[in-house]
């Protein structure tokens, strides 16, 4: 039975999406809830299952095209049996071995070969099973060729002794490797896209200032480091980081000012009575917020284990668009990478955003006497139609007081 593969039902907020990668090709055997294919949109990457076990009979739209919501991307046969062609792809060293022997035949026909990698292929008698396709699928591209060249690998077998590479080839050849600046172009990703979008409509919409301030995290390090095993002990494996600690310390100073958890909506100003935090996440693709509902009601341990969770499905690419709708106000950590200071961009429609970075030893004046403390640079960007800068800055000393006397986050003073 012939079943019709759907692309997904796209929310109101996504108007279409492309599709990234096809993990099977037509004639693949395939088991059932087993990953067929990846639809991009411009907030996350949908995965599309097998509904039962079978073979991929068609694929009616490719790699990079533009799919509606519910729109058909391909057929499936439920319980068909995989094709010759398909074994072959997937074959035992043996059957490898066999494609090898065609040798040159085959390569002129291959569909993993660009046609600029293959003219440089046949020009320079290459054996294109010795080239790794860094391309879209395991495409061989031109610049896989050049650097095949440049540092080339040695072959399951050696090369046939009917095509010797004649001594004049290879002097073209060298200048053609010296003499050429590869370049290498690739259409933007949706989400990276939407990235760019977003960015620019900040910066274009919206009048952004910075105010910046210090911490010392000596405080909060040392009762880490205290209750540290005991807190992984008591909730089941959650580790004890940073991120818990600004959250509620953030939550905490929104209550104090609630024009930096507002947000502007055309012509009004809507308080939002909830703190929602979004923690900016880094993945391959870009990067993205998941939201913190209703964080105010976490507890250290709930933002830590939701944080951590949050990190591993974006690298997984597992998030879903209802993780990364809402928030009222976002934290982002550049200190993971190692970014001593930055000044980051607001995420619209939200007016405010807290950039954390990396704990540095510094010298500081206590008391008369100099110490070396962990300092850590904090960065507040607002939207200066809505906040002002004596809110901004109060708002920021409220985070910092709160993370030097930690034991103020617990007792709300």
């Amino acid at each position: 039975m012939t079943i019709d593969i759907k692309a997904p039902t796209f929310p109101e907020s996504v108007a279409d999406g492309s599709i990234a990668t096809w993990h099977k090709q037509p004639g693949e055997a395939v088991s059932r809830d087993e990953l067929l294919v990846d639809i991009e949109t411009d907030k996350v990457v949908l995965e599309v299952v097998a509904p039962a076990d079978g073979v991929l009979k068609e694929i009616v739209k490719g790699e990079g095209e533009t799919v509606l919501s519910d729109e058909v991307i391909g057929r499936f046969e439920e319980g068909g049996e995989a094709t010759a062609s398909s074994g072959q792809d997937k074959s035992e060293p043996a059957a490898s071995n066999k494609a090898e022997a065609k040798g040159d035949d085959n390569s002129s026909d291959d569909p993993r070969i660009s046609p600029a990698a293959r003219k440089m292929i046949d020009e320079n008698n290459l054996e294109a099973n010795t080239i790794s396709g860094t391309g879209k699928g395991g495409l061989i591209t031109k610049e896989d060729v050049v650097a095949h060249l440049k540092n080339p690998k040695a072959s399951d077998k050696p090369a046939p002794a009917s095509k010797p590479a004649p001594a004049p080839e290879k002097a073209s050849l060298d200048s053609l490797i010296v003499g050429e600046r590869v370049e290498k172009r690739v259409p933007m990703t949706r989400l990276r896209t939407r990235i760019a979008e977003r960015l620019l409509e900040a910066s274009q919409s919206t009048a952004m200032l910075t105010t910046f301030n210090e911490v010392n995290m000596k405080p909060v390090m040392e009762l880490r480091s205290q209750y540290k095993e005991l807190f992984e002990k008591t909730h089941n494996g959650t580790r004890l980081g940073f991120m818990g600690f600004f959250v509620k310390a953030a939550c905490e100073a929104l209550k104090r000012f609630p024009s930096v958890n507002a947000s502007i909506d055309g012509g009004d100003i809507v308080y939002h009575g909830y703190q929602d935090i979004g923690v900016a996440v880094s993945t391959e693709k870009g990067l993205v917020v998941p939201v913190l509902r209703d964080a105010d009601s976490l507890g250290l341990a709930n933002v830590e284990d939701k944080v951590r969770d949050f990190g591993l499905r974006a690298r997984d690419g597992k998030l879903g668009i209802e993780d990364m709708q809402g928030g009222t106000f976002t934290i982002t950590n550049g200190g993971v990478f190692g970014s001593l200071l930055s000044t980051p961009i607001l995420n619209p429609p939200q007016t405010a955003i807290l950039g954390m970075h990396k704990i540095q030893d510094r010298p500081m004046a206590v008391n008369g006497q100099v110490e070396v403390l962990p300092m850590m640079y904090l960065a507040l960007s607002y939207d200066h139609r809505l906040i002002d800068g004596k809110e901004a800055v109060q708002f920021l000393v409220t985070i910092k007081e709160l993370i030097e006397d930690p034991a103020r986050i617990l007792l709300e003073i």
